[in-house]
């Protein structure tokens, strides 16, 4: 019995790592979700990389180029040197052969996608929108699901409920990198911006 008193003690500890999710603020309102789809152009996006977990701590820069309706195409350096790069289409994240240990590095797609500044999450029957001032607070699903910020029309914080807790979440202040936090396992990536092009397309065997 004593390795499954192990086990629990360990996921209990773990999930006292992640935040409580507290009430839902502000006013009941049925209000419109902002559309947060991607801008009908394609974006080159150049930023710098800072990831940190337990023993290990990588920098560098990358760019990541977005096409619309659903896919992006994200590249990692460090000195330099290429070190990986990541599909990310619809829902799904894609990895060249070899690159598998880099699921480890990214979000997971919706928060990935948060990143990016577009909310996709899957669907849920239950969903409560809140007004606070300009800020609006949507719950999509019960127990488990998502909770989205947004100022005005811009996404703000995406963050996934477990159990009432958050174990992991991206945020994207109005000044500041991109943060993506996920305490139980000690992880940070943050991207700072530094540029974001227009751009007339992708060629396209970016995609492979």
């Amino acid at each position: 019995m004593r390795p499954r008193w192990v086990l629990g003690a360990v996921l209990l500890l773990a999930a006292a790592c992640s935040p409580r999710a507290a009430p839902l603020e502000g006013t009941v309102a049925p209000r419109r979700v902002p559309s947060s789809e991607l801008p009908p152009v394609h974006r080159k996006i150049v930023f710098g990389f800072d990831y940190s977990q337990p023993d290990l701590r990588i920098r560098g820069d990358g760019v990541a180029r977005i096409s619309p309706p659903d896919s992006a195409r994200l590249d990692f350096f460090v000195n330099g040197q290429g070190t990986g790069h990541a599909l990310l289409v619809g829902d799904d994240i894609r990895l060249q052969e070899g690159q598998e240990k880099m699921r480890d590095f990214l979000p997971p797609p919706p928060l990935l996608w948060a990143a990016l500044g577009r909310l996709h999450v899957p669907g849920a029957a239950d969903t409560t929108v809140r007004v606070d001032g300009d800020t609006l607070r949507i719950d999509i699903g019960h127990g488990t699901g998502w909770r989205a910020t947004f100022a005005g029309e811009q996404l703000r914080r995406l963050e996934q409920i477990e159990g009432g807790r958050i174990p992991q979440w991206v945020s994207r202040p109005d000044a500041g990198p991109v943060r993506y936090e996920q305490p139980r396992r000690r992880r940070l990536l943050q991207l700072t911006i530094s540029r974001v092009d227009t751009v007339p397309g992708f060629d396209a065997s970016i995609w492979r």
